[in-house]
């Protein structure tokens, strides 16, 4: 009997660690965890949170002086798909836009990085709640759209990263070394 005893309360001790480590199942989970991913949830890559994070606007306007985009430019460019995604998901009519995706970068003004910031955030809130409340047929029809939306937000988020690390301003204990 006394042998048993440590048995079971390594069995107690298991319990708790293999629930939190529950995989997604169903479609709703599955897109639910790609956009937390990408969002707040630190996993196996920074999210757009961290990495726009501590930012100053002067910060967030610079750039390499070779062309490349500011860190404040990408995450308006994150903005204005990620809206204008959930613009269309909800049956609402798209802001006007140009077609010239060169203007969804170049529209970044650094007086409203703060708020740019904030729009970043709400606007992931929004596709995570979309998913999370969206009856099953329109999650099915939409599956293939939040695919895009996921990776097009890891590769930005990516270059978001490797900007801080030319700049100098990204500090590895928030990840990527």
């Amino acid at each position: 009997m006394i042998k048993r005893v440590p048995f079971f309360l390594l069995l107690l001790l298991a319990i708790p660690v293999s629930a939190q480590d529950k995989k997604p199942t169903t479609l709703r989970e599955v897109l639910l965890a790609e956009l937390k991913s990408t969002h707040g949830a630190e996993e196996w890559f920074v999210p757009a949170n961290i990495a726009v994070k501590g930012l100053t606007a002067e910060q967030a306007s610079w750039t390499d002086g070779k062309g490349n985009h500011s860190v404040g430019q990408l995450a308006y460019h994150l903005v204005f798909w990620n809206r204008r995604n959930l613009q269309v998901l909800k049956a609402e009519k798209p802001e006007t836009f140009s077609g010239d995706n060169d203007e969804t970068f170049d529209k970044f003004d650094s007086k409203k990085w703060n708020e740019i910031v904030a729009q970043l955030d709400d606007v992931m809130n929004e596709l995570e709640k979309w998913v999370e409340t969206a009856d099953e047929a329109k999650l099915k029809q939409s599956a293939q759209v939040f695919t895009h939306i996921s990776t097009h937000n890891a590769y930005h988020i990516g270059q978001i990263i490797y900007v801080r690390k030319e700049q100098g301003s990204w500090d590895p204990k928030n990840g990527v070394r």
